[in-house]
């Protein structure tokens, strides 16, 4: 159960292993690398458990990894839809055609995208130096026209942010509902140890800048 990953409402989370990403500052490493080390849960046990929660909870966080890359996703979310709970799905945004399929099928209520630094520095940020990040803007672009509640959000780390990563983000996505700053916290299973959290005034800066084209931003867990 969670009271944090979905604004405003009681939640259970779910993890689908496997990314295509290697965000160097990830903390599910183990469930990016190895998802054959996880136990898989049967889908039975999954919708056993969601029917005994009916009226309890609120709606389910469908995170990963990366769940888009599972190409079931859309029959999935639909049993969660029809035994009631709202669906709040996490992205890296890479996967815009299996975005724009769940949200104009009425999958899913909210959008959680990770925009991970600013467009010229991604490929360094997420591990992968020669990513071409025309597939995440189409994803940005397309919950910017409104289609669905959404939030963006990027985790911030000493080594990849500064003020001029947020403010190309600003220009880039001027007029975004939501947007949160997450200070990078290191645990176990951090891909590579590399980063470190910034300082509250980095924080407050990288805010104040953010702010001057997007309504609402907050920092969470600093």
């Amino acid at each position: 159960m969670t009271l944090v990953d979905y604004p405003g409402q009681v939640a259970c989370i779910l993890f689908s292993g496997g990314c295509n990403f290697r965000c160097p500052y990830c903390h599910n490493g183990e469930l990016v690398l190895r998802p054959d080390d996880f136990p898989l849960i049967a889908e039975e046990d999954i919708f056993s458990f969601l029917k005994k929660r009916v009226g309890v909870l609120d709606g389910v966080v469908v995170s990963g990894g990366e769940p888009t890359l599972e190409k079931d996703l859309p029959d999935f979310l639909r049993k969660i839809k029809d035994l009631g709970f709202l669906v709040k799905l996490d992205t890296n945004g890479s996967n815009p055609e299996m975005l724009k399929a769940v949200v104009s099928s009425h999958l899913v209520d909210y959008v959680a995208m990770d925009i991970k630094n600013s467009f010229d520095r991604y490929g360094h940020t997420i591990g992968i130096p020669s990513f071409d990040t025309f597939r995440v803007e189409e994803s940005a672009d397309y919950l910017l026209s409104g289609v669905v509640e959404y939030e963006f959000r990027t985790t911030v780390t000493r080594e990849d942010h500064d003020e001029k990563s947020f403010e190309q983000l600003a220009s880039r996505l001027a007029g975004c509902r939501n947007y949160y700053l997450q200070n990078f916290m290191a645990n176990e299973n951090t891909i590579k140890k590399i980063n470190s959290p910034c300082t509250h005034e980095q924080l407050q800066s990288y805010m104040e800048i953010l702010s001057k084209t997007i309504n609402n931003v907050q920092i969470r867990n600093e």
